[in-house]
């Protein structure tokens, strides 16, 4: 993907352009698809929800928002991230309430969070758990919640998450490592 053509695209949108808005899913499918299908290995074995059906749900979730204030394509893949974490999130309350309480959707963490989370190593974590665990990360440390989300949801390297939060290398760094050691407690202690 080039990402000039993807910031070109980006702007028109911003600017109003509805062919812009058709434009761009061609140019970002293939990076979606592959940021969906990276979630959903994560996810539990038999999981209805499929790659293609978690793209273009996030898509729709994407387009529908007023706000396209999309800078880039990391900026837009922040968003698309988050839109996934609301759609699996979703999916796995909705799955829940059908149950009526049971079985939680899973995934699998060690490997998500980079090997950091060492203390949930063959065991999966909850979907739910991990989201309210974010939740209540942001309550009192937006930004390292938001570089959790960048890098796990969004699959930014740590210098896409420093220049979409507009710090240092070093800052995201040292927030990953801190927000991976408050995350491995928290998901622990719920469990």
């Amino acid at each position: 993907m080039n990402e000039h053509e993807v910031t070109r695209i980006l702007s028109a949108v911003r600017d109003g352009s509805g062919d812009a808005l058709e434009e761009l899913l061609p140019v970002v499918y293939a990076q979606l698809h592959g940021l969906a299908r990276r979630q959903l290995q994560r996810e539990r074995e038999g999981h209805t929800l499929q790659a293609t059906a978690l793209v273009n749900e996030a898509y729709l979730r994407l387009v529908a928002e007023r706000e396209r204030n999309w800078e880039n394509r990391a900026h837009f893949m922040t968003v698309a991230a988050t839109a996934m974490r609301r759609v699996l999130v979703n999916h796995a309350e909705k799955r829940r309430a059908q149950k009526r309480g049971g079985d939680r959707e899973r995934i699998a963490l060690d490997e998500a969070l980079d090997g950091a989370l060492d203390a949930l190593a063959d065991r999966a974590a909850d979907v739910l758990a991990l989201d309210e665990a974010l939740d209540r990360l942001a309550d009192f440390d937006p930004q390292k919640s938001r570089i959790v989300e960048l890098r796990f949801y969004g699959g930014l390297t740590i210098e896409e998450t420093a220049h979409v939060l507009d710090v240092s290398t070093r800052t995201v760094e040292r927030g990953w490592r801190l927000a991976k050691a408050w995350l491995r407690t928290e998901v622990t202690r719920d469990e």
